[in-house]
């Protein structure tokens, strides 16, 4: 689906959307589920990502595949391995085989789990039968995608002696890891963080409880940009969020002070609004705990005509696709001047943006979301829009109660 976006007529914006429960957030709560029965959801993400681990979580024997989810991956690898009795193979799409596993599978492997590769060695797909894990102590590398070391702790409680992780060197995705312990600590599961070192206790029973997810931080990161590249007294409510937030993304309310949006936090719902304009000509930061929004504050900073210099954005290469690779090709497309290491992302101020180019989503529902606020600056095509379902499936929707025009192409 290749779709035309126009921005509102009137660029002073003044609406309230509701976005659904965290796919990061989900995602775990739906493996703990799993895990103890006695736990139930509310405000699930109807993402697609949340969906396939939910229909990855009811399967015992044979094909598993989550096609481009990669916590699905990450997550299922580790609950399929410590699961006495299942028996799959679990794989995903073309990126997804090209996405490394290997630090997950060597951690499991050296706690008894039984895994094999079914092709190329240290990528999926992956042979798992899974057995009961008695050993408990395991070293990982700290700089790597925090969701290996989430994939662990989320079994750890069912594992017969718990699970005592030491990280080696310094720690990437702090609030992830974090989001992960806030939730087994909600289910009564004890834990500790000291230093490099996470201990989880194991447990045999938690009570009933329910687990309420809150809506989706990465999400409301393209309501932020939306609102900075608004006019004065632009107004966006979005619910339902929190101030004592899990999500590492609500760095947001923080970051997008920088572009002149204050953020006020009511009962169970944020307001979003456009106070003053930027008073810088460069944005520095480092987004090393929040990765995910790398792309929607580049965009940001093109659309107010800023100079950008983000760190921390390692990780960004494994992703759906090379995110860096990525936004450097398209954002050049509108005249950006680009440069782009293994960890970073330079941006020179562009003054004049180019119109009518044609955006490539590469499989990437963050590359078509994130450009999407700069329909208020010029016009332009999104190739592939339906990728949006990933994490946002009523992303165009949304978007058209905000009055930006959404022309199917």
């Amino acid at each position: 689906m290749k779709l035309h976006l126009k921005g509102p007529s009137d660029h002073k914006i003044k609406a309230a959307i509701q976005i659904t429960g965290s796919k990061s957030e989900s995602n775990r709560a739906l493996l703990l589920q799993a895990l103890f029965p006695s736990i139930s959801i509310r405000n699930r993400s109807n993402s697609d990502d949340a969906a396939a681990m939910q229909k990855g979580l009811a399967i015992s024997k044979g094909k598993v595949d989550i096609h481009h989810a990669g916590t699905a991956m990450r997550f299922l690898t580790g609950y399929f391995a410590s699961q006495e009795g299942k028996n799959v193979i679990l794989t995903g799409s073309q990126r997804m085989t090209e996405r490394p596993i290997k630090v997950l599978v060597d951690a499991l492997q050296s706690l008894g789990a039984a895994i094999d590769y079914v092709d190329k060695e240290g990528y999926p797909p992956i042979s798992i039968k899974g057995n009961t894990l008695t050993k408990n102590n395991v070293r990982l590398p700290a700089n790597i995608s925090s969701q290996y070391i989430s994939a662990l702790l989320l079994i750890a409680p069912s594992l017969e002696n718990g699970l005592e992780l030491e990280l080696i060197g310094k720690i990437t995705s702090v609030p992830y890891i974090q989001m992960t312990l806030g939730l087994l600590n909600q289910i009564g599961v004890h834990t500790s963080f000291e230093s490099n070192t996470i201990k989880v206790s194991a447990t045999n029973h938690v009570a009933p409880i329910e687990l309420v997810v809150e809506s989706d931080w990465s999400s409301a990161s393209y309501y932020y940009s939306i609102v900075a590249l608004s006019e004065l007294g632009s107004e966006i409510q979005l619910g339902s969020y929190k101030k004592e937030s899990l999500q590492g993304d609500s760095v947001l309310a923080e970051i997008y002070k920088h572009f002149g949006v204050e953020t006020t936090f009511l009962s169970n719902e944020i307001v979003l609004k456009k106070e003053w304009n930027p008073t810088t000509d460069l944005f520095s930061y480092d987004l090393a705990n929040a990765p995910d929004i790398a792309q929607t504050i580049v965009v940001t900073c093109l659309g107010l005509g800023l100079a950008c210099d983000l760190t921390g954005l390692h990780t960004l290469k494994i992703k759906e696709t090379d995110r860096l690779e990525a936004m450097q090709a398209e954002l050049t497309k509108f005249g950006a001047v680009v440069t782009v290491t293994d960890r970073s992302l330079h941006m020179e101020p562009t003054s004049h943006m180019a119109s009518e180019v044609a955006i490539a989503t590469y499989n990437d529902h963050r590359m078509a979301m994130a450009f999407a606020p700069l329909a208020l600056k010029t016009s332009f095509e999104i190739n592939d829009a339906e990728v949006v379902s990933k994490s946002y499936p009523d992303f165009w929707e949304d978007l058209k109660i905000l009055g930006f025009r959404v022309q199917e192409l």
